[in-house]
């Protein structure tokens, strides 16, 4: 299962210096709006301290982390909506992914441009969600009309139904709630999903900072996001995606003492990976022998059978039944054989609600 995240701001915020910096890849980087156009797509291991355990008890012949596609997306303008700065475009864009990580200029700096020629990073973030209610508008308007006239002819009860609950959605829009804070009951959102609205997906915010400060926490700029977000109900990571970009070009050793030496336990691409990974209600489970440790994503919730299928559909469609052990058994037994000794493992069926941690030997028959 492969979920997805999109970076997102406006022009010359950092957001392709901190797409580099999280996926380990290259991207052009320019001090001019539009730098980049197509969206750049990699994927980036979700850092996960159980696999370092579990291999060491296996011994695996390879291993196989968890990962997030996530997305480099252009640079939105001030109407957007309109087309402006290739809008359309880079609005559709942000339909694809899953979750946005919304990137806001917290720095000052001449010599990097700001399409505003001025840091005001509640100013833009609001930029940003404006332009995001103006097109989930203009989804509902289209769809209004089509079906306004589809009832006129049919009278069909669904469609009445969708009307009232669009034009409820659109009211609430129109006074600055964005859909994922819209009360909306299970069948609602069962219903709008087929929209793809883009103002119900979940949003991390990302405060780009300075160098200076990293160890100067008197930021009027992170100050002001940080109470702005707090009462939107926004989780605010604040990172230097300049040196985010040159920690990712350290080696594992090298990393963990630069981050001592800047006094930081986590790195902010951790950060973002795994706020990102949160956001979206993901879980993580393993399979685990001497040939391979491999993590999987999974959505909380979810049933064994559908697990089984993340691997292979043909384990779900012939899904027989679970054997299962958790991480912290393993870790406390020390190998599976004690795990087993200790009566650990579950045999679990069809209705067994996978757990984070699990380790799992899926039986089937196909």
């Amino acid at each position: 299962m492969m979920l997805t995240a999109g970076i997102v701001g406006l022009p010359n915020v950092g957001k392709s210096t901190l797409f580099k910096a999280i996926t380990n890849s290259q991207v052009l980087i320019e001090n001019y709006p539009f730098a980049t156009i197509k969206p750049n797509i990699a994927t980036c291991p979700v850092s996960d301290p159980r696999v370092k355990k579990i291999t060491e008890i296996f011994q695996p012949e390879k291993i196989v982390p968890t990962v997030l596609e996530m997305h480099d997306i252009a640079g939105l303008v001030k109407g957007a909506h309109k087309g402006e700065g290739l809008g359309n475009q880079f609005l559709a864009n942000i339909r694809e992914v899953d979750a946005i990580c919304q990137v806001v200029r917290c720095f000052e700096d001449s010599n990097i441009t700001h399409v505003a020629n001025k840091i005001d990073p509640v100013d833009d973030f609001e930029v940003i969600e404006l332009e995001l209610i103006f097109a989930d508008q203009q989804v509902i308007k289209n769809r209004l009309e089509k079906t306004v006239r589809k009832v006129k002819v049919t009278n069909d009860k669904a469609a009445l139904k969708e009307i009232e609950l669009l034009k409820k959605i659109n009211q609430a829009l129109d006074q600055g709630v964005v859909l994922r804070n819209q009360k909306l009951t299970e069948d609602e959102q069962e219903l709008v999903k087929p929209f793809n609205f883009l103002t119900i997906k979940p949003v991390v915010v990302i405060a780009n900072i300075g160098e200076r400060d990293l160890s100067n926490k008197d930021n009027k700029h992170l100050e002001a996001l940080e109470n702005y977000a707090k009462e939107k109900g926004l989780e605010v990571i604040s990172v230097c995606a300049k040196i985010e970009s040159e920690i990712a070009e350290l080696e594992d050793a090298e990393k963990t003492e630069y981050l001592k030496m800047l006094d930081i336990e986590m790195s902010g691409i951790e950060q973002i990976v795994l706020a990102t990974y949160k956001l979206l209600n993901l879980a993580t489970f393993f399979t685990a022998g001497p040939k391979e440790v491999h993590a999987w994503t999974f959505i909380k919730g979810m049933k064994a059978p559908e697990c089984a299928g993340i691997i292979h559909t043909d384990f779900m469609k012939g899904f027989i039944r679970a054997e299962i052990y958790n991480y912290q058994d393993l870790i406390i037994s020390g190998d599976e054989k004690k795990v087993k000794d200790a009566g650990k493992l579950r045999i679990e069926g069809k209705n067994y609600q996978m757990q984070d941690g699990d380790i799992c030997h899926f039986r089937f028959n196909v």
